[in-house]
């Protein structure tokens, strides 16, 4: 709407100052996983629950690819819903087997605060892991001082890489090939992601630093969201989505009852993408702390969507109801970078500026005629960068370390995946023809209806 966001200065701004009144307390300390085993739990009873809990938290996250699935799903139409699908399965799949045949060991291994790991195929258990395996006593206490199994902490780390790619799913949907979208995936996860992994996660440079990124609002969600940007930007915007006037055609969610159960199902993954990077859970200040990150895991993604209710009207000139889910989602992804804060009302500031920004972000994109179908830029690149930068202000970091990492992964990221969706433009073409895209690419390129039973209806692009 013209003048939209002149007109945020209302009700929003009074909603905003009240809560900002509300957590004005100063910083203060945030929790970290113990070093030591607390009286009366052995050592070996904490390597079991540290590696439980990897497991089930990872398994949680991994439960976010039905959320994206279904947000994704239900925000297209009904013409390209199976795609969506079979894409989302499909980025899952080829992510683990990326992450295990060269992407961890680029991440993780002997990186040794420089850039890179060790271009090394494939990752397994330990050398005393195999051994105890294979039956030695004596290499149980070798696996056990590691503190959880290798392939535990493996399987964690990758369930992050595969929320990576999901991010950019949506925002290309509905006219990006099936097998260009594959093909970056494979490079995302293979390649760039590791790399980013590498300088703040692996011990590489970033982390020398100081840089802090707790559960990945800047690792994983502006990476995503830069390669998503990337990818909107080379592929174009959808068939009639602006038109030839300067205006822009609505295309609101086919199903909002998928929309909202993928929008739970995320939030409810949130428990473990951020309660399970704690790392730990074999000690009463794991618990304690586990406990904190998980509640305001939580108030940060209630303050972003009440916000998003309160500025919607007023950016968009009605409520829009995609925009109100994605400020909740915005609020996760900013406390993301921070959520191990003591004080739970910082979590309520730091979500409620998310809720804030997704929305502005999404009306400037489309100001500029950039095409993101599920708002993956608004939440993910845009929530990730403030998130980043909020946890100079409660958790700790120091602003310009932070300020570095935005600006270097952001470049990184933004870059390389503009030159590989390009690469892949020249050598396969990256979008589908028009007649595909207006018969839908169920039909065009799957061969399938996902609603069958209902009349295809193709778009009228006679106003374009």
């Amino acid at each position: 709407m013209p003048g939209g966001a002149r007109k945020i200065l209302g009700p929003a701004s009074i909603a905003l100052l009240a809560l900002a009144m509300l957590v004005a307390v100063p910083a203060v300390a945030h929790a970290a996983q113990t070093d030591t085993a607390p009286v009366g739990v052995s050592e070996e009873t904490q390597f079991v629950l540290n590696t439980f809990a990897l497991l089930v938290w990872g398994a949680l996250v991994m439960w976010m690819g039905a959320g994206f699935t279904m947000l994704e799903s239900g925000s297209v139409r009904t013409k390209n819903a199976s795609m969506i699908c079979l894409k989302n399965v499909g980025l899952y799949s080829i992510a683990g087997i990326a992450y295990f045949v060269i992407g961890y060991n680029l991440m993780h291994l002997d990186v040794d605060g420089g850039a890179l790991g060790t271009f090394r195929l494939f990752h397994g258990p330990s050398d005393a892991e195999m051994a105890m395996l294979d039956g030695s006593d004596a290499a149980v206490a070798a696996v056990i001082q590691n503190g959880q199994s290798s392939m535990s902490f493996w399987f964690y780390q990758m369930v992050f890489v595969a929320t990576c790619a999901s991010i950019v799913s949506g925002a290309i949907a509905e006219r990006v090939k099936l097998w260009a979208f594959f093909a970056f995936t494979l490079i995302l996860t293979g390649l760039i992601y590791p790399v980013v992994g590498a300088w703040a996660w692996g011990g590489g440079w970033l982390a020398e630093m100081g840089f802090q990124d707790f559960a990945g609002s800047t690792v994983v969600h502006s990476t995503g969201g830069w390669a998503a940007l990337a990818g909107v930007i080379i592929i174009g915007p959808r068939l009639g989505k602006f038109r030839r006037n300067g205006t822009v055609k609505s295309t609101p969610p086919s199903n909002v009852m998928l929309v909202t159960l993928g929008v739970l199902i995320l939030w409810f993954g949130w428990f473990g993408f951020n309660g399970g990077s704690q790392l730990a859970l074999g000690s009463a200040l794991d618990a304690t702390a586990m406990s904190g990150i998980i509640v305001n895991t939580n108030l940060a993604g209630a303050a972003g969507l009440i916000v998003a209710v309160i500025v919607a009207r007023q950016i968009f000139g009605r409520m829009d109801f995609g925009a109100v889910l994605n400020g909740g989602l915005a609020g996760l992804v900013s406390i993301t970078a921070g959520p191990e804060i003591t004080d739970h009302r910082l979590a309520l500031a730091i979500g409620a500026v998310g809720g804030l920004l997704s929305p502005l972000a999404t009306w400037l994109l489309e100001k500029v005629k950039i095409d993101d179908v599920v708002g993956a830029v608004p939440v993910h690149l845009v929530g990730g960068i403030w998130g980043t930068l909020a946890a100079s202000i409660a958790a700790g970091a120091d602003l310009n370390t932070q300020a570095v990492g935005v600006v270097s992964i952001g470049v990184f990221a933004f870059v390389s995946s503009l030159v590989v969706w390009k690469a892949l433009d020249l050598i396969m073409g990256v979008r589908v023809s028009s007649e595909i895209e207006e018969v839908g690419q169920d039909v065009g390129e799957l061969g399938i209806e996902s609603l069958p039973e209902f009349v295809l209806m193709p778009d009228d692009f006679d106003d374009v």
